[in-house]
C-alpha cells in the first residue's frame, strides 16, 4: 500500500524507478524494509507509489525538493543497497522529474 503525505498541487519532485528483477534476490526484502523505512524518516520525502507485476515494478517516490533528493541519495544505507543492485535486477532505469502540475481523482 502507498504511503503517500498529501501531495503539493505542483514544484515538486518524483523518483521514478523502473526495474526488471532478478529471479534470486537474496537479501532484497531485508534491504527493501530497511531502506522504506529509512527514506520515511528522511526531510523532504513526501511518499510513494507502486505497481509490480512479478518481476517488473515501477516504483515513483515523491520529494519536496532537489536536496532532499541528494540527501537520500547520498544516505550510507541507501548507497549500500544501491550498490547490491547489480545483483538483484536486470535492468532499472531512474529519472528525476519536476512535478509542474497535479490533480488527483479518489472515490
Amino acid at each position: 500500500m502507498p504511503y503517500i503525505k498529501p501531495l503539493p498541487r505542483s514544484n515538486y519532485y518524483a523518483v521514478i524507478f523502473c526495474s526488471t528483477k532478478e529471479e534470486q534476490r537474496d537479501g532484497y526484502a531485508e534491504m527493501d524494509e530497511l531502506t522504506m523505512n529509512l527514506a520515511k524518516e528522511q526531510e523532504g520525502y513526501l511518499g510513494y507509489e507502486s505497481v509490480n507485476n512479478g518481476n517488473t515494478g515501477i516504483f515513483i517516490s515523491y520529494w519536496e525538493n532537489k536536496e532532499a533528493i541528494e540527501k537520500w541519495r547520498i544516505n550510507t544505507t541507501h548507497k549500500m543497497a544501491k550498490d547490491q543492485a547489480s545483483k538483484w535486477y536486470k535492468r532499472y532505469l531512474s529519472q528525476i522529474c519536476m512535478v509542474e502540475s497535479s490533480h488527483e481523482f479518489t472515490k
